[in-house]
């Protein structure tokens, strides 16, 4: 690594947040090379463009955008692994829920071994995901427009990946539905919460008991510039999920796994 991509880029106005990212990156643990960097800086001004003809993020100061945006969803990353191990994995991933692409850019950005499909239920947010696939290089990512209960039961897709990504989607019961079903014996998944209670952690040990899943670990922190609480769970799937899960679409939402009958 040449002393250029040690040398964390100036970030978009407003000029203080180049003091900030420097020492957001430190707290991650992460120095991104200067290709990263570059992609990053650019999904702020994607973002906001297609912002103003579709609603894509309530999120539009600068300041606000890189720490819950990107720093929030490179944050999930943390759990698993040290970042120069991870960072030459060849994962399958999956982003459930990726909405404007978060976290699922962020990942591929940061994890440039893998391959990511950012999944979605609304063609116009996979359309506008598609647009910033292409627009920042990230050609070993994919954008597709389906419902998770749907692609889950799709043999193709079913038990094919490493990892799958959920923030901001459901509850914690509802997204691990969505997710271990497309995750292969072994693989893990990270879902992104706010607040984390223990009344919600039963209620997913007993959906993940259903879906051939484990809880390994809660971890609670806090953002660096708005200070607040977050929590990410990382879950393994220890055995097949049985081929009733994930229900037709709808019925997870309606019918939460854990509280009561499947």
């Amino acid at each position: 690594m040449t002393k250029a991509e040690k040398t964390p880029l100036v970030p978009l106005e407003p000029p203080e947040l180049k003091a900030l990212w420097a020492r957001w990156l430190a707290e991650l643990g992460w120095q991104p090379t200067e290709r990263q960097q570059r992609q990053l800086q650019q999904l702020y001004p994607l973002v906001m463009a297609g912002n103003r003809t579709q609603n894509l993020t309530r999120i539009t100061d600068p300041i606000d955008f890189w720490e819950k945006h990107l720093w929030d969803s490179l944050r999930g990353l943390c759990l698993l692994g040290p970042w120069e191990v991870i960072q030459t994995q060849p994962w399958r991933g999956i982003d459930v829920g990726t909405g404007a692409g978060f976290p699922g850019i962020p990942a591929q950005i940061a994890l440039p071994q893998a391959s990511f499909t950012l999944l979605d239920s609304t063609q116009r947010k996979i359309a506008f995901v598609q647009g910033v696939l292409q627009q920042l290089s990230l050609a070993q990512a994919r954008a597709v427009a389906r419902r998770a209960e749907v692609w889950g039961q799709d043999p193709q897709e079913r038990g094919s990946y490493d990892l799958a990504l959920a923030r901001a989607l459901a509850a914690a019961e509802i997204c691990a539905e969505y997710c271990l079903p497309l995750l292969r014996v072994g693989g893990r998944a990270i879902l992104y919460r706010g607040h984390w209670t223990e009344a919600e952690a039963e209620v997913l040990e007993r959906a993940l008991s259903l879906l051939g899943g484990k809880l390994v670990h809660i971890e609670a922190f806090t953002t660096p510039h708005s200070h607040s609480v977050r929590h990410c769970l990382l879950l393994e799937k220890v055995a097949p999920t049985p081929a009733l899960y994930p229900r037709p679409p709808g019925v997870p939402q309606r019918q939460p796994l854990g509280r009561g009958k499947p």
